[in-house]
C-alpha cells in the first residue's frame, strides 16, 4: 500500500467521505488536498486505472486494521477434539455408553475422534472394527456427520465426526 510521494501514477481517483467531489485528479492536486487536511493520500487499489486513493490518517488506519484483525482472531472458533477409544470386540453396553458420551461432546460443539485400538492378534478383525466405526457414525447421524471413512493407521483405526450445524 503506497502513501503520499510513494504513489507513482500521474492521475488518481479520489474516493471517501472527506472529499468535496469524488473523481479523477492529478497527483499533485490530490497530494495538495491531503496536505491541506493534514492527512495522508493512501493508495487503496493500485491495479485500477487510474489507481484509487483515499485521504485519511494513515497511522489511525493501520491501528484500526490491526485492532480489527485481533478481534477476528479472538472470535475465531477454537475446535476441540474429544477422543473415544474402544476395541474391535467391545460389547453392546460399553458401545452404548461411549455413544452417549459422544452425543454429549457433539452437542457441546466438540469434534469426536472415534478410535478402535487393535492389540496383538486382534488386527485380524479389522473388518469388524470398520463395521463398528460405521455403526457408530450412523448412530450419531442426528448429532453430527462423519468427515471421513474409517482409516487404518498402524494398530488403530480412526474416524472423525463433526458436530451438526445448529439451525
Amino acid at each position: 500500500m503506497n502513501i503520499n510521494e510513494q504513489i507513482t501514477a500521474t492521475q488518481v481517483r479520489l474516493v471517501g467521505d472527506n472529499i468535496p467531489e469524488q473523481g479523477v485528479y492529478p497527483i499533485s492536486q490530490a497530494l495538495k488536498m491531503a496536505e491541506e487536511m493534514e492527512l495522508d493520500l493512501v493508495e487503496i487499489s493500485g491495479k485500477a486505472d487510474p489507481p484509487v486513493c483515499r485521504i485519511l490518517d494513515y497511522q489511525k488506519f493501520l491501528y484500526q486494521r490491526k485492532k480489527k484483525a485481533k478481534e477476528m482472531k479472538a472470535n475465531a472458533a477454537k475446535v476441540v477434539i474429544k477422543e473415544i477409544r474402544f476395541g474391535p470386540n467391545t460389547d453392546e453396553h460399553d458401545f452404548q455408553f461411549k455413544l452417549k458420551h459422544a452425543q454429549e461432546f457433539l452437542q457441546e460443539g466438540s469434534k469426536v475422534k472415534a478410535t478402535i485400538f487393535f492389540r496383538g492378534r486382534s488386527i485380524m478383525f479389522k473388518d469388524q472394527g470398520e463395521k463398528q466405526l460405521l455403526r457408530f457414525a450412523v448412530e450419531l447421524e442426528e448429532f453430527g456427520r462423519a468427515e471421513n471413512m474409517p482409516v487404518l493407521e498402524g494398530k488403530r483405526m480412526t474416524m472423525m465426526i463433526a458436530p451438526a450445524k445448529k439451525k
